[in-house]
């Protein structure tokens, strides 16, 4: 097989690109060829692998990489939250012209790669008529409140036409919040979801912009990954007519997180926290869903992680041994 990771240098991309190698297969077939094509290189570690094909470039220049026929695409490669909200025309490139780019070249190249979108819980939204319950299902009506959210659901519909179409198998798999992030903060509104554990754990003090009754649903990294994996080995008969699924999120809010981290890591490292609103960080997370439900992913095998300290539990194990992780990451315990 022949894959495609867009956004497979950054967190969850190069993440899900390690996995893909570990396990050499896809569905049964072989991965003989990973490309990886993001706007920076990828980690030194995936291009030292013989099987990578590393691309660094802005996807709107890419053409000709995209039109070489691929057996599957994995696309993560997207503009986040706040950054969308902040450059109206930044989001617009990166995430609706890019992935039609992405999306014509596959249909020109006459080949039907099995096409797995990373979508996001950010394509529910309240709306008068449409009020969020306290766990959005996948059956609830999407109506975003952000253009970040927006792309994502417009995205949705033009993969699942093109699939309709014949062009594509595609399916979008709406991922919770990803937690806990090495590195820095990125610009996701939903970044502090990952400070308020990393930063405490690394001996820096953070802030946390929201109110610790704050609720979301979250998943770690390596659930996440194989929720990605699942949906794109899934036949299409289990997948359904409906081609877009909530992966699963554990459901917590920001003061269960923090106690969560006192029990872990001790009250020391839960003190390097403190609350300092942020109004228009605030204003995004107050339309999104509190919490979720995934019937759907559930048939397929998948389930959230078990609680919110074993997710910080595998962020400490992964700084010990994952590529990619600072050196100092827990320099705070």
């Amino acid at each position: 097989m022949r894959i495609l990771v867009t956004g497979g240098a950054g967190f969850v991309g190069a993440r899900l690109s390690r996995e893909i190698l570990r396990r050499g297969q896809l569905g049964g077939r072989e991965v003989k060829e990973l490309v990886i094509a993001d706007l920076f290189p990828a980690p030194a570690d995936l291009l030292a692998d013989a099987r990578v094909r590393g691309y660094a470039g802005a996807m709107l220049t890419q053409g000709q990489l995209l039109a070489s026929g691929f057996d599957g695409v994995f696309h993560l490669a997207s503009a986040v939250s706040g950054e969308c909200e902040l450059d109206f025309d930044l989001g617009l490139r990166s995430n609706l012209d890019s992935t039609r780019l992405l999306l014509d070249s596959i249909r020109a190249s006459g080949k039907a790669s099995r096409f797995v979108f990373a979508s996001s819980v950010a394509v529910y939204g309240p709306e008068q008529g449409n009020p969020m319950p306290e766990r959005v299902s996948d059956t609830h009506l999407p109506s975003p409140q952000t253009s970040y959210g927006t792309h994502k659901l417009m995205l949705e519909y033009l993969i699942a036409d093109h699939t309709r179409k014949g062009y594509i198998d595609g399916r979008s798999a709406r991922l919770m919040t990803v937690t806990v992030r090495p590195g820095k903060p990125n610009g996701a509104a939903s970044s502090f979801f990952s400070g308020i554990i990393r930063e405490p754990l690394a001996g820096v003090a953070t802030t946390c912009p929201v109110d610790a009754s704050v609720s979301h649903p979250v998943s770690s990294p390596g659930t996440t990954i194989a929720g990605l994996i699942r949906v794109f080995e899934a036949d299409r008969q289990d997948i359904g007519a409906r081609l877009a699924l909530n992966l699963p999120g554990l459901n917590v809010t920001v003061g269960q997180m923090l106690a969560a981290l006192e029990k872990v890591a001790g009250k020391v490292v839960r003190e390097r926290v403190r609350f300092e609103k942020d109004e228009r960080i605030a204003a995004i997370v107050g339309n999104w869903a509190k919490g979720s439900s995934a019937d759907r992913a559930a048939a397929l095998g998948l389930h959230a992680d078990a609680s919110f300290e074993s997710i910080i539990e595998q962020y400490i194990a992964d700084c010990r041994s994952q590529p990619g992780y600072p050196a100092e990451a827990l320099r705070g315990l």
